[in-house]
């Protein structure tokens, strides 16, 4: 067994729930020719893809002593971009599988002159259990993941008990999880995962003197098509105790 099946083993057979992810596979997409162009030109400087060892997030920004935000299924980029230009001071990595999604952020990233977002392309838990050093994070948001509605897909959620520890063990003492959804199902069950990890401290929402910014700025595509429907969204809150 590698030191990487061990990890992998102690982090997932705890008598916790994670998401059941099965054989995960990158969804496929279409670029344009300047999304080709410009992915050919820059992914390098600002991209990796999911691999087995820690991300030097210092050495990956070019610079020290700047807390770290994850941004977990980070879509188009449109929050990511919107917010991060607001928090300069702040290094933003942001996670997503779909590549169409992140040659937008990427363009984003080259055309408005962002210097301070990364992107990885992968699964959020796997990337957080393979790259991400513990306490590393200041923060990490989670916007609108996928509520898996259908009672059998809900182990796929990723808002789960293993989860949740998961993250804990990725922030730094005092380091926020922001979570967002539209979907009442989920929110509900979001809601009863509140208080079952006990490192997490939750903080409701609003929280007015939140260390880091919990204003998405932006409405996204699928939080504008939840609100056409009418729907609620809920925002959930925590801090990780010291």
């Amino acid at each position: 067994m590698t030191d990487f099946d061990r990890k992998m083993q102690s982090t997932f057979d705890d008598g916790l729930a994670y998401p059941r992810l099965g054989s995960v596979s990158f969804r496929r997409g279409t670029l344009t020719d300047n999304q080709n162009k410009t992915w050919d030109e820059n992914w390098a400087t600002y991209g990796r893809d999911l691999a087995d060892e820690p991300l030097d997030i210092d050495g990956w920004f070019g610079r020290t002593g700047h807390p770290t935000i994850l941004e977990i299924g980070s879509g188009t980029g449109t929050s990511t971009a919107a917010m991060a230009p607001l928090e300069p001071e702040y290094n933003i990595i942001a996670v997503e599988i779909y590549k169409p999604g992140l040659a937008k952020l990427l363009g984003a990233i080259v055309r408005e002159g962002l210097t301070n977002i990364r992107m990885v392309r992968g699964d959020g838990v796997e990337v957080l259990n393979r790259m991400i050093p513990d306490g590393s994070l200041a923060g990490v948001r989670i916007f609108f993941p996928d509520p898996w509605p259908k009672a059998r897909h809900h182990k796929r959620r990723i808002i789960q008990s293993g989860t949740l520890r998961l993250l804990a063990d990725k922030l730094a003492a005092g380091g926020v999880l922001h979570v967002a959804t539209d979907h009442a199902d989920y929110a509900e069950w979001i809601t009863e995962l509140t208080n079952v990890e006990p490192s997490l401290e939750y903080m409701g929402w609003p929280w007015e003197d939140a260390p880091i910014l919990t204003d998405r700025q932006v409405i996204t595509k699928f939080e504008g098509k939840g609100l056409r429907q009418e729907h609620t969204i809920t925002e959930f809150l925590w801090r990780k105790r010291s």
